[in-house]
């Protein structure tokens, strides 16, 4: 391999790197959608997506409900973006009970919209993934499956970006906390927003200056 070669591959790699936990860490493991749909964890839902991820089981009686209806309003408050660069699951804490058919029904009966699914696995994978992504590391909050429908967890896997809140907050809250995990935006896009934003300033400070001017005289 000559020196040209060795280069290119390096700065190739060096530019392929993520800031992904991957696999390992999140389990590709099988789950199966409220559309019957059969997804593995990382490679399908995950991988380099800004994903909103809260756990429930249908016949919640406590806070899913009200969580659910939460985060239907903010599913309405971000409007096309779910489905396209955010992603909502629902994860049953019971799926001996909650198979697709029954949380499909659960679905409709809040009229959620595409990009948002609800998923149910093996109590072996749900239980992974409960305690590697809202583990309190305290056996009393950890081993009691209950305590764990009451905050929604927000992860951006391109940038192994993390925020949580809780899930009964106000809709603002909740749409804010997911926004807090959205990509940059490109540096171009940043910049001519910066000169709207400065232009705004100057043209308020030039009808504002006469004004100024004038309350000097009177004085």
């Amino acid at each position: 391999m000559d020196r040209r070669q060795f280069f290119t591959n390096f700065t190739k790699g060096a530019c392929s790197l993520s800031g992904s936990l991957g696999p390992e860490y999140y389990t590709n493991a099988v789950f199966r959608t409220h559309e019957n749909k059969e997804v593995r964890f990382y490679d399908d839902l995950i991988k380099n997506k800004h994903v909103v991820i809260n756990f429930m089981y249908t016949r919640c009686e406590g806070s899913c409900p009200i969580t659910t209806a939460n985060l239907a309003k903010a599913q309405a408050a971000l409007k096309n973006r779910v489905g396209r660069d955010i992603f909502m699951y629902s994860i049953s804490l019971k799926p001996e009970q909650d198979d697709p058919s029954t949380l499909k029904k659960y679905a409709e009966m809040y009229r959620t919209k595409p990009g948002w699914l609800f998923l149910t696995g093996s109590r072996k994978d749900v239980d992974t993934l409960r305690f590697r992504l809202l583990a309190e590391h305290h056996p009393a909050i950890d081993l009691n499956i209950e305590q764990h429908t009451g905050m929604v967890r927000v992860i951006n896997d391109s940038l192994n970006r993390w925020f949580c809140c809780p899930a009964q907050a106000s809709v603002e809250t909740i749409v804010e906390t997911i926004r807090w995990c959205s990509s940059p935006k490109p540096l171009s896009v940043r910049m001519r927003e910066n000169a709207i934003a400065q232009a705004k300033i100057d043209k308020m400070q030039h009808h504002m200056l006469p004004t100024w001017l004038d309350s000097l005289n009177e004085s």
